[in-house]
């Protein structure tokens, strides 16, 4: 433990030129190539400093695999179901194609 209190740390970093605020967020989403990142009620500090700022985001994430339109358009064809089923069995398989053919097709 450090000997130190957290005003007294945010006092020192204030004098080195480091500001840390508190944003409030209900919902934070990081998007990747195939895959989101969504954070509920997550905690998010600023850290600025040199005129850089620096978003920190604290909370589990539910992530999510991106569903691609032409996945899902042809999971449909090859299995000749609807648009809507192709969607949610790609989802259930976290967007492996071939085993949402499989899971339609059975």
């Amino acid at each position: 433990m450090l000997p130190f209190d957290d005003k007294q740390i945010r006092l020192a970093m204030k004098k080195m030129g480091i500001n840390i605020k508190e944003l409030k967020a209900e919902k934070v989403i990081i998007e990747t190539g195939d895959k989101q990142y969504i954070f509920t009620n997550p905690m998010v500090s600023i850290l600025e400093m040199k005129g850089q700022k620096t978003y920190q985001i604290v909370g589990k994430p539910e992530i999510k695999m991106k569903i691609r339109e032409e996945d899902v358009e042809l999971v449909a064809e090859k299995t000749g179901k609807s648009k809507e089923e192709a969607r949610k069995a790609l989802e259930e398989a976290n967007g492996d194609i071939a085993q949402a053919i499989i899971n339609l097709s059975s």
